[in-house]
């Protein structure tokens, strides 16, 4: 009898699709839990705000895990380098880059650098706006990307963001 090729594990077509399903949705940060993992980026102005909506993520009842990585280190700082890496290496693990604006965030090169960089990976991008209506202006790399702006309500935030892992 022929073997199953590459290493005789035997898998039929199926099997072997159903596996590489789960794996990637493992990858997506689909463990089972229905909890999706979500980098954050916001300009350091906004980290009150920001820690409002990390607190609204530990409730037990939201489907949204934030991985963030707050900086305030000039954009050009010798250290820029370096910090770069570390926050390629946390977009990498993420499925969806979720990007709070405000009134300040369009003038961070940060913000813009990590929404660019999540598109060069390939990752979902969600931006959110608290209150009535979005900020006048938006990152350039928002508008440049069609990045989708929402409310920050919760049902909205987590329907955007399942919306955009599933991409």
């Amino acid at each position: 009898m022929g073997g199953g090729g590459g290493g005789g594990w035997g898998l039929t077509p199926d099997e072997l699709r159903s596996l590489e399903q789960r794996a990637k949705k493992s990858m997506k940060g689909g463990d089972g839990t229905g909890k999706c993992n979500v980098f954050i980026s916001f300009s350091s102005e906004d980290l009150n705000e920001v820690n409002l909506l990390r607190g609204q993520a530990k409730n037990e009842n939201s489907d949204i895990e934030f991985n963030d990585w707050s900086l305030r280190e000039p954009f050009d700082s010798k250290k820029a380098d370096y910090i770069k890496r570390g926050i390629r290496e946390r977009i990498r693990q993420c499925s969806v880059t979720v990007v709070y604006v405000s009134d300040v965030t369009a003038d961070s090169k940060w913000v813009d650098w990590e929404i660019r960089e999540s598109v060069a990976m390939g990752k979902g991008i969600v931006a959110m706006y608290k209150g009535d209506s979005p900020p006048s202006r938006l990152p350039q790399a928002v508008t440049d990307n069609k990045v989708p702006v929402v409310p920050w309500k919760q049902k909205e935030l987590a329907k955007a963001i399942r919306k955009q892992s599933d991409n």
